[in-house]
């Protein structure tokens, strides 16, 4: 059933910084630079922000007026035409925010992006530059001489590396919740936007959209989850009096898209982790929990299926499977003081009751419903007690809170010593993760917008029958979610949540119909192409938190790594053990002070001076917070709709968070056919995104013509489409074209070079030239490897073709071939040339007179196609309208009219 209800999009994603002695005047406008709003910032104020948003919508011809008019009035003589009084000082595309430290405000402008990917037609962007612009005029400024010192402090928060945002898409959500909430019932949509109308007032909108009996269309706009949310603190104080469209949320992590091909049919696979702004910070600075129950580097990471050939969130066919990495929710920290390479794991405060862990599992209870399921990778048997602790305690907390939930809604938990198994050599590590992720997928199911095709229903797979999760008319929907952790929620995290996706991946794509079984095997190009993207997504998150890349991959754990990765892996061992003792302690005062955990104030100490950042996140310190039941630790509303999460439960606290609105179908706000096609502006193949990201076709299917193209076929290890990367003399040249790639990591200039082992001295990191290569490959040009290159890309005549063509063919394959001409030749019209050449033909070759008249329409000539009534009508009534005859006009056209002069000049 096609939903009445569309994402709004933003209609300021174009931003111009006008400057004059007294404001500044930042003019915003949509993509297609038709709609225009406009923010006054007063600069007379030394330290306060006075910003007024008129809530106009201005056309193009408006603003031309109002900027004309304000360049005239702010000259220094009337009529003077030498200076203006209005400076153009900066383009950008969106505001991050506002931020004060000792003096006055300071503006955050996107300067630069760059397209990482697109769901449904809704493009996500990476911030790639910024500019940060003083308010105040220079003569009414208080300096002050720490200023400076925060100033550098709040830019260490480096924006241009792994910051993202979307204009349409709610990157705070999950794609389960944005489409969700577009499926609500109309009548819901109908009570809602009585609320949001005194936003604007038409007084063409009843008329216009009743009389067309169901041409309007429900916008929604949902309020971000705000722990995701990166520059919530820095909107803050513009949230009630500028208009929605001015807020631009970002946030923080990995996002990374890549097209499967399979037999020509495209499907994107897209990765998108979300980093919590609560409790954030660095490795050894930020463990356990604080007194809200926020854990240290959680991360929520979501792998998206779509078929990119339909691009529609209803029509469409969207998939998402959902998993969570954070730290083990306690009280606990470790003291770097003593400068060891692994500092004693301490519990600083004892928690008889799980209160931290029964805040924790509420917030999860909340967004995933149930059951939530832990996978504990911590070691269990030491010779000195060391992540035992961890495990001992975590168990003790997960059995009392379990003790007072519903049977069906308990935690699961899963022990398993990871390490133990690594270092055996008797177990495989990556088959029992494959067990697990097949139970843990079996009881979360996933989401997916479509009932489940014919053919799984008359052929149903053994293990789809089993699939958990809740079934609904409309598809399904995953209820629960996997929580990985171990001590650093990083090398073993990450590759355990590569298996459990990679067994997700199969069921979604089985799902969709795009394979007979929900099974993938390793060295397939999807699994490959799969992998990279997991092994980016970790070294994104791993620099972010640890400081550098993964050392333990997943080629590790299948111990198919390279022999010279090992010297490498002590390096970065080294690398992170420097990194974490000298420079973390910058990091987490420029993320305290970036996320509004430390506001400057006068008088008081300066961030600089701060003994530890304790009091900042653990609020308990500093006042009584209410506390809750021992045994009712969770919130009633919740338990009474799992297994489903109570954030996509339809009720009202839920409907608070929405913004409806309804617009005309024709509207910008909510095309979003407009808003990818971009049919106004000149389109260069170059620049077009799809072509640009990364294949499974071009960099991972081999180039030999013979051999299977589907992507779910095994592979030999030499049969990569990326083995002519390896070679260490065009390294230079493979990392040119990685950082030119779409859905590339941010380029190793931008990254940190440091990096070390999480808790055992692992081996496993490929050559830069084959590991996240994500480009076309690059052919050899060295003479030492002329030979090898020759080998690897001319292929035998014999083996490309079937056949040697230089080899004479034989009587019976020519008579074959003549007999085709012969046919082809008596379908259509013969010259005489054709006539001669056909009396030359062997003697055995049946000779065809055409015995019936065929029409023009074969595989020569072309029929004209005929054109219907109704487009001959079209057509005359242009005609008449161009010598002055016009028609009257209908509803329809009434409306479309009634819109533009309400767009235009009300």
């Amino acid at each position: 059933m096609p939903t009445a209800a569309a994402p709004i999009i933003s209609s300021v994603q174009k931003l111009v910084l006008y400057e004059t002695r007294a404001r500044y005047f930042l003019v915003g406008s949509n993509h297609a630079e038709t709609k225009y709003r406009v923010l006054k910032i007063d600069r007379t104020e030394p330290k306060d922000l006075v910003i007024i948003d008129d809530r106009h919508v201005y056309s193009p011809q408006e603003v031309r007026e109002l900027l004309g008019r304000l360049d005239l009035g702010n000259r220094t003589k009337m009529g003077q035409k030498g200076s203006s009084g209005l400076f153009r000082a900066v383009s950008a595309f969106g505001v991050v925010g506002f931020v004060r430290f000792l003096e006055g405000y300071y503006i955050v402008l996107i300067t630069k992006r760059r397209k990482m990917a697109d769901i449904g037609g809704h493009a996500i962007y990476k911030i790639e530059d910024t500019n940060m612009i003083y308010i105040p005029n220079d003569s009414v400024r208080i300096t002050h001489p720490d200023e400076a010192r925060y100033l550098r402090i709040f830019q260490n928060v480096d924006l241009s590396s792994n910051f993202y945002f979307s204009y349409s898409y709610d990157l705070s959500h999950s794609l389960q919740y944005n489409l969700t909430v577009l499926r609500m019932p109309l009548e819901m949509l109908k009570s809602e936007t009585t609320q949001t109308r005194q936003e604007s007032f038409d007084i063409f909108e009843d008329e216009g959209l009743i009389t067309q009996g169901g041409s309007g269309v429900f916008g929604i706009c949902s309020e971000p989850y705000m722990k995701y949310v990166w520059n919530g603190e820095l909107l803050d104080i513009i949230k009630n009096t500028v208009h929605r469209d001015w807020l631009l949320y970002i946030i923080h992590g990995f996002c990374g898209q890549s097209k499967l091909l399979i037999y020509g049919r495209p499907v994107y696979v897209t990765l998108i982790a979300r980093r919590s702004s609560k409790f954030a910070g660095t490795r050894f600075l930020k463990r356990g929990a604080n007194c809200e129950g926020d854990v240290a580097n959680e991360v929520e990471t979501e792998q998206i299926l779509c078929d990119a050939s339909v691009m529609s969130f209803t029509a469409g066919s969207y998939s998402s499977y959902v998993q969570v990495r954070g730290s083990v929710p306690l009280y606990w920290s470790q003291d770097i003081s003593t400068m060891m390479p692994k500092p004693p794991i301490t519990l600083d405060q004892a928690d008889p009751f799980a209160h931290v862990a029964a805040l924790h599992f509420d917030q999860m209870l909340q967004r995933f419903g149930s059951p939530i399921i832990i996978l504990n990778l911590v070691k269990e048997r030491e010779k000195r007690k060391h992540e035992r602790i961890l495990s001992e305690e975590l168990v003790a907390a997960v059995t009392y809170l379990n003790q007072f939930l519903p049977p069906e809604h308990t935690i699961i938990y899963i022990p398993w010593d990871m390490a133990k198994y690594t270092k055996s050599k008797l177990c495989n590590v990556l088959d029992r993760l494959n067990v697990i992720a097949e139970s843990v997928v079996k009881k979360t199911g996933f989401f997916v917008n479509r009932p489940d095709s014919y053919c799984s229903i008359l052929r149903p797979d053994e293990k789809w029958n089993d699939l958990g999760g809740c079934v609904i008319p409309t598809g399904r929907l995953q209820t629960g979610v996997l929580r990985t952790n171990c001590v650093d929620c990083l090398d073993r995290t990450n590759t355990a949540q590569f298996m459990v996706g990679k067994c997700a991946l199969a069921y979604q794509l089985y799902s969709l119909g795009l394979i007979d079984k929900p099974n993938l095997q390793f060295d397939t190009d999807a699994v490959r192409l799969f992998e990279e993207l997991y092994e980016d997504h970790g070294d994104t998150l791993s620099l972010q938190y640890g400081g550098s890349q993964l050392v333990h991959r997943v080629k590790t754990y299948r111990k198919i790594a390279p022999w010279t990765q090992h010297s490498k892996d002590i390096m970065q061992t080294l690398s992170r053990y420097y990194s974490n003792a000298f420079s973390d302690a910058d990091r987490q005062d420029a993320i305290n002070l970036f996320l509004g955990v430390f506001h400057p104030t006068e008088g008081k100490p300066h961030l600089w001076e701060l003994p530890t950042d304790f009091y900042l996140h653990h609020k308990n310190t500093m006042r009584l917070l209410p506390t809750r039941s021992y045994t009712y630790w969770w919130t009633p509303e919740i338990i009474k709709h799992l297994p489903l999460p109570y954030d996509e439960v339809i009720c009202a606290a839920n409907l608070k968070k929405l913004i409806v609105k309804k617009f005309h179908k024709y509207e910008e706000e909510i095309d979003i056919h407009n808003e990818f096609f971009r049919p106004y502006e000149l389109s260069s193949f170059d620049d077009t995104f799809c072509l640009a990201m990364t294949s499974s076709a071009r960099d991972f299917m081999p180039k030999t013509v013979g051999i299977d193209p589907s992507p779910f076929t095994v592979r030999k290890p030499d049969e990569t489409g990326k083995s002519v990367l390896g070679n260490k003399s065009n390294r230079e040249e493979a990392v040119l074209q990685r950082k030119t790639a779409a859905s590339a990591p941010p380029p190793p200039s931008e990254e940190a070079v440091s990096s070390s082992s999480e808790d055992d001295s692992g081996t496993d990191r490929e050559e830069e030239g084959s590991v996240s290569q994500r480009s076309t490959p690059v052919k050899m040009t060295d003479t030492g490897d002329s030979a090898k290159v020759t080998e690897n890309v001319v292929q035998p005549m014999k083996e490309v073709y079937g056949i040697n063509l230089f080899d004479g063919l034989s009587e019976e394959d020519l008579s074959i071939y003549s007999r085709f001409v012969q046919l082809g030749q008596s379908q259509h019209q013969q010259d005489k040339s054709s006539q001669q050449l056909c009396s030359r033909c062997p003697d055995g070759v049946t000779k065809l007179t055409p015995i019936s008249a065929f029409s023009q329409d074969n595989i020569y000539e072309v029929q004209p196609p005929r054109v219907d009534r109704k487009s001959t009508e079209i057509f005359q009534a242009h005609i008449q309208a161009s010598h002055g005859i016009t028609q009257p006009l209908g509803k329809e056209d009434t409306s479309v009219y009634r819109e533009y002069i309400r767009n235009r000049y009300l």
